[in-house]
């Protein structure tokens, strides 16, 4: 018999477990991570030959780096997007309607190593906090997905044993949660150092990041309630084994 405390952790942590899984899972596939608000355009800057460089052309940081600061542009794990006016060459308009291009960042591009500026100079630190952010999450729904298995094995076997590799896969994969967040923006930090943006250029953490940084404490109390389990209902199991035996 498994009492009802311990079922209820169970459920428990399972929900919080789902609801980190779907916070991450949005945040990675989202390209708002961080966010540029740019300095009006001067008049005469053609935005039409602007978006084309940054849809078509080469992949080159400090190109689209330039793109991001001068076109409301937004950054995410696996996308860069920009605003520009819809259906205007010129920017004439006072108040033009805006719209969102992105561009996913491919495989080759994500493992792409970094340089300082102006000396072109391979910068270690900036490529491993770019490789660490998208590796990192893809980790952690990894572990996720591997505790999920443990967790129908458990259920299975009809066993709290397994319960106990659930919490401390959890555990890894909140840290993994919070280890993705913490590479993005010390990465942010850098990129901007590196590639100063233009007077007025302001930039500010969008809410994709804050719903990785949110499964980050649910997968801590997931890990927290799932170690519970296991742990308390063993001492039980084993002092009423020996009340038994007594």
């Amino acid at each position: 018999m498994v009492d009802n405390r311990y079922a209820t952790a169970l459920v428990i942590g399972s929900v919080l477990s789902l609801l980190a899984t779907v916070y991450l899972s949005v945040a990675v596939g989202t390209q708002h991570w961080f966010q540029f608000s740019s300095p009006p355009i001067k008049q005469g800057v053609n935005l039409t030959d602007l978006k084309e460089e940054f849809v078509t052309g080469d992949f080159e940081e400090k190109n689209y780096s330039n793109h991001l600061f001068m076109l409301n542009g937004s950054l995410g794990l696996w996308w860069r997007c920009i605003q520009v006016p819809s259906q205007s060459y010129w920017f004439r308009e006072p108040d033009p309607k805006m719209e969102t291009f992105c561009v996913s960042f491919t495989l080759p591009q994500q493992f792409k190593v970094k340089t300082k500026q102006p000396t072109d100079e391979e910068d270690l630190l900036r490529t491993y906090l770019w490789r660490g952010q998208f590796l990192l999450p893809l980790v952690s729904l990894a572990l996720v997905f591997l505790s999920g298995l443990v967790g129908v094995c458990a259920c299975l076997c009809r066993s709290f044993t397994p319960t106990l590799g659930m919490g401390v896969l959890h555990f890894i994969a909140g840290l993994c949660s919070l280890g993705t967040v913490c590479c993005f923006r010390a990465g942010i930090d850098l990129l901007q150092h590196n590639y100063i943006p233009p007077k007025g250029a302001d930039g500010s953490m969008g809410w994709s990041l804050y719903l990785a940084l949110i499964s980050f404490p649910l997968q801590m109390m997931a890990a927290a309630l799932f170690l519970w389990a296991a742990r308390s209902h063993r001492k039980h199991y084993t002092r009423m084994a020996a009340y038994r035996v007594a």
